[in-house]
């Protein structure tokens, strides 16, 4: 006789984290979404405004950054709780190239946000030193 207890049978746990796994995709693509969203409306009100384009510009794109890499790490949860229960070949193979694109596209956004974040602070430095400077004075590099 053999005893087996399960706490749920793998067709209800399969159904449990198809569930759990839409709720994460879509709070992923709804980060991406509002990101988009607030970046676009900044962007149309930088344009209206006119002034200095380039440091309001760096700043939208650092932040829609930041939520693109945080839509895509939720994205990146959904994939490794698809293949949760009992994964096949495939299942891992695709995994795998997802994960890799996925890893990657957040290495680089990483890279460009880090890039943007020091270049706002050199430019905020440098407003900062020309105006403790005052007006008439200048300040030897």
């Amino acid at each position: 006789m053999i005893l087996s207890w399960e706490l749920l049978p793998e067709s209800n746990l399969r159904e449990a984290i198809d569930v759990l796994v839409s709720v994460v995709e879509a709070a992923g693509a709804l980060i991406i979404f509002v990101g988009a969203c607030w970046s676009f409306v900044r962007f149309i009100a930088a344009v209206t405004r006119g002034g200095k384009h380039g440091k309001g510009f760096n700043r939208i794109r650092l932040t829609l950054g930041r939520f693109l890499v945080l839509g895509l790490e939720f994205q990146l949860a959904g994939d490794v709780l698809r293949t949760a229960v009992s994964p096949g070949f495939t299942e891992i193979g695709q995994l795998a190239a997802i994960a890799a694109i996925r890893t990657a596209l957040n290495y680089f956004l990483g890279r460009e946000i880090a890039h943007e974040r020091a270049e706002l602070e050199r430019e905020a430095e440098g407003e900062r030193q020309h105006a403790e400077a005052g007006p008439g004075e200048r300040k030897a590099p």
